[in-house]
């Protein structure tokens, strides 16, 4: 080992992030002190972004498992079977800390990261989604911290060529000191021709690619594993910088050697760079590796080998390569204009050896540095139980029409045109729904068969009852997807919490994931890859629990998929599902009550697969016309949506009499859906939900240009539309002003 490096102390240890007990986990595990760089490789592979360590051992409670998975958690993407020899490739990360400092390069390397899981596994990206939430639109940074994910989010995809189809845009005071960027890739690749992390062969050059190393990002994961305290705007040396032109000749080389059947593994140099990837593809083989780091492509001069094991920097892979193609390989990359260099080989000796000017810098047993990583079975303490709120017990401060006006406008059930329209939704011409509705929809290559995609949670039902909230995450993404027509097949998760220390967060985390693992075995929807991503705190205070679920469904032909617009006049609208008038955490509630209380809705989840396979037998015999899942806001908002999607509005019946109107009209009870149907068909389609034991009733009929409730004035679609159309404009034009 080399002496020209830092001593290490205690206080270099805890700048590393690690404990005492776990600096002394390391020295007993290597049996002496270890080097800088050592110290810094553990710091990124012991931290909680690689390792999973206060989150493992919950995780395994979750539904991995279903006929057709084809890879569970554990690489780089999940990987699911859709027929005729092919599959989905999909995974959710997280960017929030990056993005919270540098707003436009954090949600732009979120984008290519997820991006280079998918096609890391062999396939081409078709569709990208994204779910991100901000704080109060009144705080100083919102406006800012909007304009400049939005931007990135967008100008990453755009450039790299692949349509951003959907997700979800929410605000709220508590992700004032740290918002949530989860970025979700879609790719399609042959069930055969799927590509993995794990190493095989003694010997085997080891082969770096795409561009070249510089020291932006380092500690990126480090940093994602901290909550933020004073001085986080000081961090920006740790966001990455992103090129989506260079990504997207990396996408094309990749694909190109793997058809040429160059590839034994590959792995992408995301989270902890050069260090995570060698790391986990000599373990997953059960092998060493050894690494020259004078043979890697640098951008910058004087990198030491600290910094060239832990930066972040992007569009970057590591590749085990066939001896035999290595020539045929570089070809490749040189031809796309990308850096190419061996820069290792596997050994037998399952040791990561990494060697810097002639100088052993690292001499490490590589499957403990994975596999001996602390695990923390942190205390945990459940949440007081909320109570149910009455419905009786809420007065509505104003009238049905003058709530849906308010309500169509606020932040979180406004349109979010301003935001999808500034990304490419089109590109690759297969995008059938664009975002605005219950799930997007794209083709699969040419057709028949298309993917549903959806990203669902309701953080306040999470934070009111995780476990009830977890549940409701997976069942709307599954109504979600029903409502299109879509099978659903598997999901991936995004759990994004506060600091696991706290026994009441640790609940929080605890709680959800057995809601999301109760809803995934009832409903056959298994978890197939997923992210964690904890610390979400700035100055003791935590952002409300928020585990993003992203959806994938198939359609065995789109032009089959349903819409949530009313395609004509004199058509019937049936509710199915049945009405309490839920009030506790609704939109309703805090929106034009001002209140945040009471207990969410139960997800009965029995309820949900009899209700949504019974829409989804609707939409396949061609009996609905249009379908649109009830969530925030409930049944008049649902309603509302349905009608500015085509223009045309709706007479609707008062409801039952013994539930204020109030809370029949915006309660959030679950598993319920809006169809319409031809009035000659909608005595049959509720004859046939009584025969299956479900609550369909009618509601209304289309027709006219407003809603009209008994007793209320008329609601005018054209002016609701200008309301749901403006809020997000005027309010991002105010910044520029």
């Amino acid at each position: 080992m080399t002496s020209n490096e830092p001593k290490i102390t205690p206080e270099l240890v805890a700048e590393h992030g690690l404990r005492p007990e776990e600096y002394q986990r390391i020295l007993d595990l290597i049996g002496r002190e270890p080097s800088f760089t050592e110290l810094g490789i553990f710091s990124a592979m012991w931290n909680e972004h690689c390792s999973y360590k206060s989150s493992k051992i919950h995780l395994r409670g979750l539904p991995t498992k279903a006929p057709w998975v084809i890879q569970g958690p554990g690489e780089n993407a999940g990987v699911i079977d859709i027929g005729d020899g092919l599959a989905v490739v999909f995974k959710m990360e997280s960017h929030n800390h990056p993005s919270y400092i540098e707003p436009y390069q954090g949600a732009a390397t979120g984008v290519g990261g997820i991006l280079r899981d998918v096609f890391t596994m062999g396939a081409r990206p078709i569709a990208c989604l994204n779910a991100l939430s901000f704080g109060d639109p009144n705080h100083p940074k919102t406006r800012h911290l909007v304009s400049g994910v939005v931007a990135g989010v967008g100008g990453y995809g755009n450039s790299f060529g692949v349509p951003t189809v959907g997700g979800q845009v929410r605000f709220h005071t508590r992700y004032d000191g740290n918002n949530l960027v989860n970025a979700m890739a879609v790719g399609l690749a042959e069930t055969d021709k799927i590509f993995y992390a794990a190493a095989s062969g003694v010997g085997m050059p080891i082969v770096y690619l795409g561009s070249k190393t510089g020291r932006d990002g380092i500690h990126g994961a480090s940093m994602a594993s901290a909550e933020f305290g004073e001085g986080a705007e000081e961090k920006r040396p740790t966001v990455q910088v992103g090129d989506p032109f260079s990504e997207k000749l990396l996408l094309e080389a990749c694909l190109e050697i793997m058809a040429k059947d160059c590839v034994i593994a590959i792995q992408d140099m995301g989270a902890a760079g050069l260090t995570c990837s060698a790391v986990e593809m000599g373990a997953k083989g059960d092998l060493g590796v050894e690494l020259e780091l004078d043979k890697v492509p640098c951008r910058e001069t004087g990198m030491s080998a600290y910094e060239m094991m832990l930066s972040e920097s992007q569009e970057r892979m590591l590749m085990v390569l066939k001896p035999e193609k290595e020539a045929e390989a570089e070809a490749i990359f040189r031809k796309w204009g990308l850096d190419f260099a061996i820069v290792g080989y596997t050994t037998p000796s399952k040791r990561f050896v990494v060697k810097h000017g002639g100088v052993v810098m690292v001499d490490l047993p590589i499957k403990e540095l994975g596999d001996e990583a602390p695990v923390y079975n942190r205390p945990f303490s459940d949440p007081p139980k909320r109570p149910v709120l009455k419905a009786e017990s809420v007065r509505p401060p104003m009238a049905l029409a003058d709530a849906l006006e308010r309500l169509i406008g606020s932040p979180d059930l406004c349109s979010k045109r301003w935001v999808w329209e500034q990304y490419d939704h089109v590109i690759l011409g297969n995008t059938v729904q664009r975002p605005g509705g219950d799930s997007a929809v794209v083709r699969v290559n040419d057709g028949p068969k298309a993917l549903a995609l959806t990203v669902d949670v309701t953080p306040r039902y999470c934070e009111a009852d995780p476990f009830e909230g977890g549940k409701q995450a997976v069942a709307e993404a599954w109504r979600n997807l029903t409502a299109v027509g879509a099978k659903p097949l598997a999901i991936t998760d995004n759990l994004n919490f506060g600091n696991p220390e706290k026994p009441e967060i640790m609940g929080q985390f605890v709680g959800c994931i057995r809601g999301i693992a109760a809803a995934c075995k009832a409903l056959d929807f298994p978890v197939v890859s997923g992210n964690v991503s904890l610390y979400n705190e700035t100055q003791g205070r935590g952002i409300l629990p928020t585990p993003s679920i992203g959806g994938v469904g198939v359609l065995d032909d789109f032009t089959g998929s349903a819409s949530l617009a009313f395609k004509a006049e004199g058509e019937a609208i049936l509710l199915v599902g049945e009405t309490v008038g839920w009030l506790g955490q609704s939109m309703y509630l805090r929106e034009i009550c001002k209140r945040e209380d009471g207990a969410p809705p139960p997800v009965d989840l029995t309820e949900e697969r009899e209700n949504g396979d019974f829409v989804r037998a609707l939409i396949a015999g061609k009996t609905a016309t249009a379908v649109h899942d009830l969530s925030d806001g409930g049944l008049l908002v649902a309603l509302a949506e349905m009608a500015m999607a085509s223009g045309i509005g709706a007479k609707l019946d008062a409801g039952p009499v013994d539930t204020p109107a109030h809370a029949f009209w915006f309660g959030e009870d679950q598993a319920r859906y809006l169809l319409t149907v031809k009035a000659s068909d909608a005595e049959k389609v509720m004859a046939q939900g009584r025969a299956a034991g479900l609550q369909v009733h009618q509601i209304g009929m289309t027709g006219g240009q407003a809603l009209a409730l008994p007793g209320e004035r008329a609601i005018l679609i054209k002016a609701l539309a200008e309301r749901f159309e403006q809020w997000l404009p005027m309010y991002m034009a105010a910044g520029a002003a």
